[in-house]
């Protein structure tokens, strides 16, 4: 895959041809795409898929959580994240409780070893971040996380 220049060769609103490989759009997610299959190895060591990972890190991160929120902190639809819930249930890794102030609410808390298994594969998946943002200076590693911020940004900004 060649690397494009970013700066636009034509003005704004002119006739384009889509080249995949100059598409941002399509070299993010293939980007995402490569990174969800070199941290899915980790993920198959501890018997969990990239959906339970996701539901597993944003438990892991708030401690508690409702089940409700999952599907707000994750690119997952209410479907996937219940199933990874039910899963991970099954496998002794996370529980359910009703919340204190809304009984309706099923609030998410990790096992011990829920949290064992979180820390194994966040360690792993913090390791793989160095290891991939290594790749740049301090500066371009920096510009890279204000361009993500400013790209989700304005994606959420389009989407509404």
């Amino acid at each position: 895959m060649t690397v494009a220049c970013v700066a636009r060769k034509t003005k704004p609103g002119a006739k384009r041809k889509l080249v995949l490989d100059e598409f941002a759009p399509y070299r993010i997610v293939a980007l995402g795409h490569a990174i969800s299959g070199r941290l899915a190895r980790a993920y198959r060591d501890e018997n969990i898929t990239i959906p339970e990972w996701r539901v597993l890190a944003v438990i892991g991160e708030a401690e508690r959580v409702a089940a409700r929120d999952v599907v707000k902190r994750t690119p997952m639809d209410k479907m996937t994240v219940s199933r990874a819930v039910a899963s991970l249930e099954q496998k002794g890794f996370v529980s359910r409780a009703p919340d204190e102030t809304d009984r309706r609410v099923s609030m998410l808390s990790l096992s011990t070893e829920g949290r064992k298994v979180f820390d194994r594969v966040a360690a792993l998946a913090l390791e793989f971040e160095d290891s991939l943002l290594s790749s740049l200076d301090p500066e371009e590693a920096a510009a890279f996380r204000l361009a993500l911020e400013k790209l989700e940004e304005k994606a959420r900004e389009n989407g509404e």
